[in-house]
């Protein structure tokens, strides 16, 4: 099977050496100068220039119009899919011999379920961005995709999701799921004023389309698997506590990636 996992990166990183992945420099239109060696996300048919509000899925967009795969999957420089833990991160990562078991015995592949407790996917996100954006999702698939909404309405309600918009997927599965996501999305783009919206506020797209996936899978009925997240470097999950709390109980929302 031809598979590729596009890592996500704005900035020169340390990348897998498995063939398996595909690092793609997103938001090259915006940054023609900036070479980082990477799979270039303006080339073919691209939203390039989106990616001040579309973030990794800029990445997603270009490899479901020009990469002709049989199964296509996105990770982030930061964050990846894997097996096992150790202390050695890099050696955790999915190899392309693991890549290839578990596509042959599943569709769709996911990362572990990430856990809010106390809120619910719609309180977390009124809590800590700008309500009205999911609002106006919701309005789209209502109208658009109806058949999609008592879905939604349930994963809103839920307290996890697969977040983070990682995914390694049979390419007609992906195909699929982007004709739809792309589709709602572009049709709330139009009701943004985006002038309105500070940097870390516009990149709207690429949180809304987290909620997302789990919407689409569960409507379709398809299966998954889980594979463990792996985040390279270490997360302030004290810090990550505090702005989380904060943001439920006081009413301020977060300015900066958590």
């Amino acid at each position: 099977m031809d598979i590729k996992i596009l890592v996500a990166a704005h900035k020169p990183c340390e990348m897998p050496k498995d063939d398996v992945y595909l690092p793609v420099q997103v938001g090259k239109a915006l940054h023609p100068d900036l070479n980082l060696g990477y799979q270039p996300d303006n080339e073919g048919e691209n939203i390039s220039e989106k990616n001040p509000y579309y973030s990794e899925l800029t990445a997603v967009y270009w490899a479901w119009k020009n990469l002709g795969t049989d199964y296509m999957g996105l990770v982030h420089y930061r964050r990846y899919l894997g097996m096992r833990h150790g202390k050695d991160k890099w050696k955790c990562l999915l190899t392309s011999d693991e890549v290839q078991s578990l596509c042959r015995n599943h569709d769709i592949i996911l990362p572990q379920k990430r856990r809010y407790y106390i809120e619910s996917l719609w309180s977390h996100y009124e809590h800590t961005h700008d309500i009205s954006h999911l609002e106006k999702t919701k309005t789209v698939i209502a109208k658009y995709y109806p058949e999609y909404l008592p879905v939604f309405n349930k994963v809103m309600k839920r307290t996890w999701g697969h977040m983070f918009n990682m995914f390694i997927m049979k390419k007609n599965y992906a195909d699929e799921y982007c004709a739809w996501l792309f589709n709602i999305l572009f049709k709330v783009e139009r009701q943004i004023d985006f002038s309105t919206l500070s940097a870390f506020d516009a990149r709207l797209f690429g949180r809304i389309s987290e909620l997302l996936l789990d919407v689409w899978i569960e409507t379709k009925g398809y299966s998954y698997k889980e594979v463990k997240m792996i985040q390279m470097g270490n997360e302030n999950w004290p810090q990550k506590i505090k702005y989380f709390l904060a943001a439920k109980f006081l009413g301020k929302k977060y300015t900066q990636s958590r």
